[in-house]
């Protein structure tokens, strides 16, 4: 009856600190995953030049003056982003400078509601740029950025729209990545609708 007894506190005992073990190993993973007191948050991305709605169109193959049918012109495809830095927590009314954000660099990728999401096959290889721009907590600030690079256009899968006809319709998926004045990691990602094509200069 007594050996019973002590195995049955022995486990009791193992499983509550395995319990402690794993509740600490989760407050771990998810202090380092947002320890800022800050986030970033995208306002709006708007697409620059050719726009239906708040979609861009990505022409593959710009014929416009000084470009020519003969001696098309690769050009890159430009966005802007509104983003606003706040507090994480609304109770603070005065942040300190160390609560600003420097956005350093961008990533962009493609995918497709169809599924059908290869680099260089069904849509356009991702990509990262650089940007440098400071953000005051509880400021707002224009970011402008490629979101298209002409590079993209001379390879698969959009190089092949100069003599098709059809288009090709994906989502680019753009992530801001900064730091806080103390060196804590921030992020955050919006999209915008692109369809690519060889519109001509109608459009």
């Amino acid at each position: 009856m007594i050996t019973n007894l002590t195995h049955r506190r022995t486990v009791l005992a193992l499983a509550a600190l395995a319990t402690v073990v794993v509740a600490t190993s989760s407050c771990g993973d998810l202090v380092r995953s947002g320890r800022s007191p800050v986030m970033m948050s995208i306002i709006s991305i708007r697409p620059q030049g050719l726009i239906i709605a708040s979609t861009l169109q990505s022409d593959v193959a710009s014929i416009s003056d000084p470009c020519s049918e003969a001696a098309p012109c690769v050009l890159a495809d430009l966005a802007r982003a509104t983003i606003t830095v706040v507090m994480k927590d609304v109770t603070v009314v005065a942040p300190s400078t160390n609560n600003q954000v420097m956005i350093t660099r961008y990533r962009v990728t493609y995918r497709r509601t169809d599924g059908r999401n290869t680099p260089g096959v069904d849509v356009p290889y991702g990509f990262d740029g650089g940007v440098t721009v400071t953000i005051a907590a509880g400021g707002v600030a224009i970011v402008d950025f490629e979101i298209v690079r002409p590079v993209a256009k001379l390879e698969a899968p959009l190089v092949n729209l100069r003599q098709n006809p059809t288009a090709i319709s994906a989502i680019a998926d753009v992530t801001f990545f900064g730091t806080d004045q103390v060196g804590n990691d921030v992020s955050v990602t919006g999209s915008v609708l692109v369809d690519f094509g060889n519109f001509g200069d109608d459009t």
